[in-house]
């Protein structure tokens, strides 16, 4: 018998023991049930949280990388504003996590930065902020006090450690500068950090936390064959959509989230529809309810494709 079978025969037990109990005036037993009732509904409320984690690599540890998009300095220190704000988020989670690469802007913010994250469902956790996100506001960077749009993109692959992925030096660019930001005299003073780039795809990661050359390239390394295995994985997703005939969202390039400060105070997820009035508590690490919202969103989701694989008809 599964934990739902037992839930639903708890239950039916419960309205037996309700009837007899009311027939006869049984105040103990009464109350007997409504403890147990208390009990059956925090297993529920555990079941419906364990069935939001249901992909592959949602317990596995994330890379996230925040790249400032269109809008200028604005979109650096937009940048700049969502890496504190994942900080604060993944420090409230109790995750542990390490930025591994930052590079700053010339006149504010940053232009890019990678950050690890581990803990509870990481990757599922971080996979809510993949996409675009769009920010509103007076920008500070203007005397005559207008108000901008800019834009920052998010990327979140599954740290894999044994990626089964083959990389010929052939096809690697290595390339060492020094690192820039807090780290002690060492990091500062030493072309420590390293730079890869995979020249057949173009994809490039850095990684400067570490104390030795040595120690960031072999961190690169794994967070270059994290990202190549989720490539791979993407590629062999979307051939079998084609196959299916299907319709498939770019995961890069398309707006996901919308922070609004003025001419009024919003953020609104566009995916799941939830609308925060709170803005600053958000950039201020609250990411919690859209974390939620995306999960749940995403099991509905899987469930309609699900249906849709099984030639289920779904409503409209």
């Amino acid at each position: 018998m599964n934990r739902v079978e037992a839930m639903e025969n708890d239950l039916d037990d419960a309205g037996i023991l309700v009837d007899l109990a009311r027939e006869e005036g049984d105040r103990a037993t009464l109350d007997e049930v409504a403890r147990d009732l208390d009990t059956t509904e925090r297993r529920i409320a555990d079941l419906e949280e364990e069935s939001l984690y249901f992909g592959e690599y949602d317990d596995h540890a994330a890379i996230l990388s925040v790249h400032a998009g269109a809008g200028g300095v604005d979109a650096q220190d937009w940048a700049e504003m969502m890496v504190r704000m994942y900080v604060r988020y993944l420090t409230e989670l109790g995750f542990e996590h390490e930025i591994d690469d930052l590079q700053s802007g010339e006149e504010a913010g940053i232009k890019s930065a990678t950050l690890t994250a581990e803990g509870e469902h990481a990757y599922a956790v971080l996979e809510a902020e993949r996409g675009v996100h769009r920010l509103v506001r007076i920008s500070p960077f203007d005397s005559n006090a207008r108000r901008h749009t800019s834009f920052a993109g998010v990327d979140v692959v599954p740290l894999v450690e044994d990626a089964a992925v083959e990389i010929s030096p052939d096809d690697l660019r290595i390339d060492t500068y020094r690192s820039q930001g807090a780290g002690g005299q060492h990091v500062n003073t030493t072309d420590s950090a390293v730079r890869l780039t995979h020249l057949p795809t173009g994809i490039v990661v850095a990684c400067q936390a570490e104390r030795s050359q040595l120690q960031n390239r072999a961190r690169a390394m794994a967070l270059l064959k994290a990202k190549l295995a989720e490539l791979a994985r993407v590629r062999q997703q979307q051939e079998l959509d084609e196959i299916r005939g299907e319709q498939t969202e770019a995961a890069w390039g398309r707006q996901i989230r919308s922070y609004v400060l003025q001419p009024y105070q919003q953020v609104k997820d566009l995916r799941t529809g939830l609308e925060v009035g709170n803005v600053q508590g958000v950039l201020d690490g609250g990411l919690g309810r859209l974390t939620e919202s995306y999960l749940h969103w995403r099991r509905a989701n899987r469930e309609r494709k699900d249906r849709r694989d099984a030639g289920v008809d779904t409503p409209s």
